[in-house]
This record gives C-alpha cells, structure tokens and sequence, in this order.
C-alpha cells in the first residue's frame, strides 16, 4: 500500500510540475503581450526591393484562385511582388484560370505531397536577384499593406519577420474557438515573445524571409508536416531572430468542421513531438553558456502542451481532486494546487485575447470548448506516426 502511495505521489508530481510549469510560462509571456509596443514606421527606401510571394497548394481548387488574385492586386511601395502559385494536382479547370491572372503558375505533382517539396522546387527554377521570399497558404487573403509593413521590420535589419494571421470567418463555434486560439498564440508567442527580448515564433504563413536565407534552409528541409518549426529550430540554432510584425495582416480560413480540426492538430502535434525529440543537450548548453535564450525557449515551446488541452486537463484534474480528496481525506490530493495551475492558464488566455473577442458569439462558441478538448485528445492520441505522411485540411468556405 506504501509503495502504491508513493506511485500516485510521484505520477501526481510529474503532472502537477508539468501543467503547472506551462501555465505559469503562457501567463508571463501573456501579461508581456500588454506592453507590447508599435515600433516606429521607416521612411520608404529610394529603391523598391524585389519581393516573391509563393503560394504553394495542394488540391485547393475552392479557395485558390481567389488567394491568387488578391496576392497580385495587393499594392506595396517597397518592394515589387512577383507572384508563383504552385499548383499541386489542381484540376484542369482550375489551373486554366490562373493562367489568366498575371501570376506565375507551376503545376507540380509528387509521389508524397509536401508543402516544403513544393517551395523547394519552386525556388530552384527561380533566377537569384529577389530580396524577399513571402509564403501564403492557398485560403490567406493579404490585408492593404501587409507586404509594406514586413518590408519596413526587414529594413530595420532583420531577416526573418512574421506577419498577423487573423481570422477570415467566425461562421461556426469551431471557427471562432479557432481565430482565439490564433489570437492567443500570436500575443504569447509573438507579442510577448518581442517584448521580453525572444524571437516570435513562425506560423506555416504569412511571413517574409531573406531570399537567400529562405532559399539556403529550404534546401535544408525534410520535414513533412510542419516545416515551419523546422525553420524555427534552424534559425534559432543559428541565432536568427524572428521579427514580428501585428500590423502585417493576413486573413487565414479557420477550421469549420471537427474532421478538419481533428486532422489538422493531429499534425500540429506530431511535428512538435517530432522536433521537441530533435533538440540538443550540447547545443542547448551550448546556446544557455553564451546566453543566447532563444533555443531553449524553442524548446520549451516544444515541450508545453496546447492551451486547451492545459485548460481541459487542469480542469478535470482539480474537480477529481477534490472529490478524492473529500473521499479519502487523503493529503496527497490538493485541488488547490491544480486549481491554481488551471487559474495561471485560464488567465494567460483572457488577457492574450484582444478586444474584438469579447462578445456574445464567442460566449456561445465557449460552450463547445469541452468538445474541443475532447477533439484535442483525440489529435493527440492519433498523432503517432502523423509526422511521416502528408495531412491535408481541405479550404473553402461553408456557410
């Protein structure tokens, strides 16, 4: 019975060490979001550089004739915009209409379809005098200036900035539960991220890269899913930071149905789990001796979980403490401690959530956040091998 004991102890330890570490992480990062500020706007440059937009798709028919005509619309006074959409087993139809838009269209087909094999092999049929490499997924819309405002954080000497993806619909609870967790990540990751002197963390879109830079790594790539945190652990290794630039605005489809959803986190969780198994203790060392903090903040980031499963743990687990602990009366159950580890989390959240999201259609797309978790549970459980194949979300609009 003492060796028992000791058993759940231990096991209750671990996890209360583990949730409660990551909520303590996602709350000071979160009140650092709050005093974010807007750096200074750089006079236009004498002499427009030249920027390439690739939007890369794989059977996006739906959504990607639209994405291409808003990317070669979009006006910049920085830069020129050449734009390339690689066409992954799009249909005939489809690709006849981009044919007549003033874009370059590659239509590409591979035994495997990735998302990085695709830009590889765009890159390497390209002439060498870009300065700027641009990725939008095949649903994102460029808002007015979003290339100007990465143009103008890349003149401020970096050579890696992310822009703000935001929703693009609020159709369905999922969709809405979708853009706030978007939201969120953007002011922990991104906003408080700058503040306290760390790179914001990249997104599978919407960011501007050094041509070259994005060209050299890209070739680097092997990633199935998940390329951009692949892209984020070869920067951080090489002590690239990452800009972030809120004003830099991209409208990106958010998920509408629990398939999509299930699919798409599956894979979002494989590559964390896949890159978090890729970080080095050498390096690490190596990287904390010098006081460069940005690796291993990459591999904390790997390590927390998402923010609805801490909400969804924490939350259960405290309920169930509580009710062995009135059972048994038993010291090794503390509801307390575990309803103090769901309160930092629960409150990370609140104040990572801009103004916009409080209202009463987001108050109703709460009521679906126990589904969400369960959802999330199920991603994570299926996530084992998610890294080795292709995991495609299907765009498109459904009203």
């Amino acid at each position: 019975m003492v060796v028992l004991i000791n058993i759940i102890k231990i096991i209750n330890l671990i996890l209360l060490s583990y949730f409660a570490g990551s909520g303590m992480y996602f709350l000071i990062f979160a009140l650092a979001s709050r005093f974010y500020k807007e750096t200074k706007t750089e006079k236009s440059l004498q002499k427009k550089r030249k920027a390439i937009i690739l939007i890369p798709g794989y059977k996006e028919d739906e959504v990607i004739v639209e994405t291409a005509k808003a990317a070669a619309e979009h006006h910049s006074n920085l830069c020129h915009c050449e734009v390339w959409v690689i066409a992954d087993s799009f249909r005939t139809q489809t690709l006849n209409e981009l044919y007549k838009l003033p874009v370059n269209t590659l239509p590409v087909s591979f035994t495997k379809s990735t998302k990085s094999k695709a830009i590889r092999l765009c890159l390497g049929q390209l002439r060498s005098d870009y300065d700027y490499a641009i990725v939008l997924d095949a649903d994102n819309i460029p808002a007015p200036g979003f290339v100007d405002h990465l143009a103008n954080r890349m003149n401020k000497g970096f050579s890696v900035v992310q822009g703000h993806r935001t929703a693009k619909n609020n159709n369905t609870s999922l969709a809405i539960l979708d853009g706030i967790s978007e939201e969120v990540n953007n002011a922990i990751f991104r906003k408080g991220h700058q503040v306290l002197g760390l790179s914001a963390s990249l997104i599978g879109s919407a960011f501007m890269f050094d041509f070259h830079l994005f060209r050299a790594l890209m070739n680097e790539t092997e990633a199935v899913g998940g390329f951009d945190k692949e892209l984020e652990l070869m920067l951080a290794q090489r002590n690239i930071p990452i800009a972030y630039a809120p004003k830099a605005i991209v409208y990106d489809e958010k998920i509408q149905k629990t398939s999509d959803f299930v699919h798409q986190r599956r894979r979002w969780l494989a590559a964390q789990i896949k890159y978090l198994s890729q970080i080095s203790l050498p390096q690490l060392w190596h990287h904390l001796s010098r006081g460069d903090f940005d690796y291993p903040d990459k591999a904390l980031q790997f390590i927390v979980p998402p923010r609805v499963l801490a909400l969804g743990f924490t939350s259960l687990m405290t309920v169930l403490q509580f009710v062995l602990n009135q059972y048994t009366k038993s010291p090794i159950f503390n509801p307390q401690i575990w309803g103090l580890a769901f309160l930092a989390t629960a409150l990370a959240v609140t104040l990572s959530l801009p103004v916009s999201s409080y209202s009463i259609k987001t108050l109703r797309a709460l009521v679906s956040l126990p589904k969400t978790f369960g959802l999330m549970v199920l991603a994570l459980l299926r996530s084992k091998g998610a890294n080795k194949q292709f995991i495609h979300t299907q765009h498109g609009l459904k009203h």
